[in-house]
């Protein structure tokens, strides 16, 4: 999360908003979010339906869920969707950003 931090302007200068997904419960999301002073919508998923509903992996003796970034469009559609297969198999903001370009450029 700190790699999405560190360019949070930037996101928000392409109109996007970033959402994330974890397993804790709510109570413990929300002291987490508010201690580390997180600039964009923090989601708790303690009954892991969102991490059902995408197919994102969970694995205990890889700390738990694994990485998976997701780009929806503005009308809804899933574009995008990379699922890591460790904590650091995470694309960097620079292909993130990339990809927000070409899908904003793409008329259909």
């Amino acid at each position: 999360m700190a790699q999405l931090r560190q360019d949070y302007k930037r996101f928000e200068k392409l109109s996007t908003e970033i959402i994330v997904v974890g397993p804790e419960n709510g109570e413990s999301f929300q002291k987490f979010w508010k201690k580390e002073d997180l600039p964009f919508i923090g989601l708790p998923d303690p009954e892991h339906r969102i991490l059902k509903l995408y197919g994102q992996e969970a694995n205990l003796f890889k700390l738990g869920r694994l990485p998976a970034q997701m780009l929806v469009d503005k009308s809804g559609m899933l574009r995008f969707v990379h699922y890591g297969h460790s904590m650091t198999d995470i694309p960097s903001n620079k292909e993130i950003m990339n990809l927000i370009k070409a899908i904003d450029a793409d008329p259909g």
